[in-house]
């Protein structure tokens, strides 16, 4: 009676998150609809401001050739047109953030209701640059989310024209976003420490890089942070070491990506690291296109 009482609760508990991920898959096929309105929308304003502004440079083309006495009497208009042209690249540019972060939303969407399809695991062709310019930039966003003095130099070096990888997409992503959020950490630390001596020298920065050699599909990242002490080194994928400070890490990012890496896409993780001077984690997975 014992045993069926707890496979009775088990039962419970399976139907209910069963419940809980139809209403997530649910909730998330609904908003992926006003997503691209907006992505489409901002689109369609990037291209009406173009025209506007190809509108500004005619006239200015005209008011340029005028003579002398209709150019003085339309001083103030010259002016009015290049403010114009000012407002209207502002606006493109807030039409272009407004499409990236929706087409970011699109891809969370897209990854819970893969996992919602019973897809989870599952390898998919993927944009591998892509993925890992997204969530790099995802990283350090939600650093300054938290912390709006938060500034560092991020370098991207991407191989042209990479094929399309089967990888589990969003696994990888979380691997990636684990291990640049470290190298966030590890930077900040380290340019507090130099705040406080007084080193004006240093310069947080991060080195992002994605390619295909020898087969295998290569991510590296890499920070000019404080470094991983050998006593964390030798445990770093075990669950309860943590490279971020005290207080701010579960301990289990580098465990979780250990196993996406090696477990699920049955690749290797290179670790090199210099107390001081900075860390370079490297992704190898064999490249399937």
């Amino acid at each position: 009676m014992t045993e069926l009482e707890t496979l009775r609760e088990q039962l419970r508990r399976q139907q209910k998150l069963a419940s809980l991920g139809m209403l997530s898959a649910g909730i998330a096929h609904e908003i992926q609809n006003p997503l691209n309105f907006v992505i489409n929308f901002s689109k369609m304003s990037e291209r009406i401001l173009a025209d506007m502004r190809d509108i500004l440079d005619d006239i200015e083309d005209v008011m340029d050739k005028a003579p002398q006495d209709v150019a003085e009497r339309l001083g103030d208009t010259a002016e009015n047109i290049a403010e114009l042209n000012d407002i209207a690249d502002d606006l493109t540019t807030n039409m272009q953030k407004i499409r990236e972060h929706g087409e970011r939303a699109v891809s969370i969407i897209q990854g819970i209701l893969l996992i919602s399809r019973g897809k989870e695991g599952e390898r998919l062709p993927t944009d591998v640059a892509h993925l890992v310019h997204e969530y790099v930039w995802l990283a350090y966003h939600a650093q300054r989310a938290n912390d709006k003095s938060f500034n560092i130099s991020i370098r991207e070096n991407y191989q042209d024209d990479m094929p399309k990888m089967m990888v589990i997409p969003q696994d990888l992503s979380r691997a990636v976003l684990n291990v640049v959020n470290n190298a966030c950490y590890a930077v900040k630390e380290r340019q507090q420490k130099a705040v406080a001596e007084g080193d004006t020298a240093y310069e947080p920065a991060i080195s992002v890089s994605a390619g295909i050699e020898d087969g295998m599909l290569r991510i590296a990242v890499a920070d000019n942070g404080t470094g991983i002490p050998d006593s964390v080194r030798q445990q770093l994928f075990h669950s309860t070491v943590t490279t971020k400070p005290i207080g701010q890490g579960t301990g289990l990012g580098m465990q979780i990506t250990h196993d996406i890496i090696v477990n699920a896409h049955k690749g290797e993780i290179h670790l090199d690291t210099a107390v001081g001077e900075g860390t370079t984690f490297t992704f190898l997975i064999p490249a399937v296109s």
